[in-house]
């Protein structure tokens, strides 16, 4: 059992944070952000999380989505062994 321990441990040390950014040049960022913490993805993300509709809140249209597993959601995805891995989203709205 410590060996497994120590091998959980060691894998989410030395794993990097993933973080892919989506830029669009049309329009410039505002101060108006949505976030969601743990957006559900499955099996190491070959699932998905569900569109997040900001459509409300980005009236003039969207600046930059960013995706990114934080620590914590790296540690979920150990402990649960990949089955369930949640995101970090992060929506910019743009101004024109």
């Amino acid at each position: 059992m410590p060996r497994f321990l120590l091998s959980v441990a060691a894998v989410v040390l030395l794993s990097g944070c993933y973080h892919a950014q989506v830029v669009t040049s049309e329009l410039k960022p505002s101060t108006v952000v949505v976030e969601d913490t743990f957006a559900d993805a499955w099996i190491y993300g070959l699932v998905p999380p569900k569109e997040i509709d900001v459509s409300d809140k980005c009236t003039s249209g969207v600046a930059k989505v960013e995706t990114r597993l934080s620590f914590v959601n790296q540690l979920v995805g150990a402990l649960t062994f990949g089955i369930y891995t949640p995101m970090h989203i992060r929506v910019t709205c743009g101004e024109k």
